[in-house]
């Protein structure tokens, strides 16, 4: 996949700071209260929530689109209004629903946009465009056409890639995968997913999908209407632990099933089955796997005497996949064994029962529960010196604070790559912004229902018609 481009210093890790910030419109409508929330560097943070709780304004609010109404972001533990707007949004991309192109532009121009307001050359530029428009699984063909010669799915791509065109430090997005059917959407997700296993960029993403952002998330805000944070952790906090009972009606009634996303289904003991390659082979009333001759399991042998070939469900790989993975191959098996495979090979490997399944659940979350009882047992003997009034005061609903110095962290104690790198927050500034900035008698319903492609990507818009003015003359 594609890094920096060539000539480009490697970049640094980003860490977004959120500071008391609230954002209140001239007719006293609030759509940002009191937000308070760190986004560590190199990982993906989305803010989900129900319509009306500020999301799209919070994300606007980062690249200075609108200023705060109190409070202060803070840059890598700069002010973020020290920066110029223009600086700020060039070390930005911004990925919204339906990719936000621009429609009179080719596929390769739109994913040059940005390097040709920062003054590249057309070669470079084009060299850099034809890159990542590989880099995001798209055919050198396509990079003369226009937006409106695509797929849904392909102007998802093309919009992530005009955002990554410059090797911004952080990428902003909006709701990104919401305009597409479910199975592209599912694709587009694997596709972000290994980009940022490449990249690691520091992610700030919004959307009102909760699979999606437990999905896609290494840490989770949910807000309320009004804009208030509800509760902030990892995917596995917000199902384990959820803060109250609007958190627990969000993340939806199944969530104990969503969990076992987070178990990995390497545990499982896998038993065996009779396996033949022809159904005359088969003996006894046990449940017979068919094989192919290379050892890819095709389907359960019937049991009526017709010979006949049962569906086989769908199949797991305990190295790789988690025990919902597992579960649901168990309960879409016809005779409810999950069938393990070799993921790099597809060869029967075993099979596994669906009670076994949940033995493993009622396991892992047994001692799950003795190391957090230990972890609290071990905190408590240390003699934290800080007080437990300012330790509440900088952490979320559903986190605890340890010693001063250490990471925030969950009370479940879940993996530590999960976690924020930096979350120490000074406390907030009660300044109120100056009132001749342009966004402060903007009206909310203005200002949160300008049509996408007016907004993107972040500022560009604007600044490519600041330079065509210049080219003209200023006519």
């Amino acid at each position: 996949m594609a890094g920096p481009p060539k000539g480009v210093p490697p970049v640094r890790f980003v860490v977004i700071e959120f500071e008391s910030v609230s954002k209140t419109y001239r007719d006293g409508t609030t759509a940002v209260s009191d937000l308070s929330l760190v986004v560590p560097s190199d990982k993906i943070t989305v803010i989900v929530g129900p319509s009306g709780c500020g999301k799209t304004t919070t994300l606007r609010i980062v690249n200075r689109m609108l200023e705060p109404s109190s409070g202060r972001i803070l840059w890598d533990g700069a002010p973020l209004r020290s920066k110029r707007k223009t600086t700020l949004r060039r070390q930005m991309g911004y990925v919204i629903q339906s990719g936000g192109l621009f429609p009179h532009r080719t596929v390769v121009d739109n994913i040059g946009t940005v390097p040709s307001l920062l003054g590249w050359g057309k070669a470079k530029t084009r060299a850099r465009s034809l890159e990542l428009l590989a880099s995001v699984g798209l055919e050198p063909k396509l990079a003369d056409r226009y937006p409106a010669q695509l797929s849904g799915g392909q102007q998802q791509r093309v919009g992530v890639a005009r955002a990554l065109a410059a090797d911004p430090l952080v990428m902003l997005m909006d709701e990104p995968f919401s305009a597409v059917d479910p199975v592209v959407r599912g694709e587009l997700h694997e596709f972000f997913l290994g980009l940022q296993r490449e990249l690691s960029k520091t992610i700030i993403m919004i959307t009102h999908d909760i699979d999606e952002a437990i999905r896609l998330g290494d840490r989770v805000a949910i807000l309320r209407v009004g804009g208030r944070l509800a509760q902030v952790g990892t995917p596995q906090q917000l199902l384990d632990e959820p803060a109250d009972s609007f958190v627990e009606g969000f993340v939806g009634r199944d969530r104990g099933y969503r969990l076992l996303s987070f178990v990995p289904a390497a545990s499982l003991r896998l038993e065996k089955v009779q396996v033949v390659r022809e159904a005359t082979g088969a003996s006894g009333d046990r449940p017979a796997l068919v094989v192919d001759a290379d050892g890819v399991p095709q389907g359960w042998l019937e049991r009526d005497g017709t010979a006949g070939v049962r569906r086989l469900g769908s199949v797991f790989d305990p190295e790789s996949d988690t025990l919902r993975v597992a579960l649901d191959s168990a309960l879409t098996s016809p005779v409810g064994l999950a069938v393990a495979v070799s993921k790099s090979t597809g060869r029967y490997a075993g099979v596994v029962a669906a009670d076994q399944i949940l033995a493993e659940v009622t396991d892992a979350r047994a001692a799950l529960e003795g190391r957090v009882f230990v972890d609290e047992v071990s905190r408590g003997s240390t003699g934290d010196a800080a007080s437990p009034e300012s330790a509440a005061a900088q952490t979320a609903p559903g986190e605890t604070r340890p010693e001063s110095g250490s990471e925030l962290v969950h009370s479940a104690q879940v993996p530590a790559q999960a976690e924020a790198r930096a979350l120490s927050a000074g406390p907030g500034d009660a300044r109120r912004d100056d009132p001749s900035y342009r966004d402060a008698n903007a009206e909310p319903d203005l200002v949160d229902r300008v049509p996408a492609a007016e907004i993107v990507p972040s500022g560009v818009a604007e600044e490519a018609d600041d330079e065509a003015a210049r080219k003209s003359g200023g006519r």
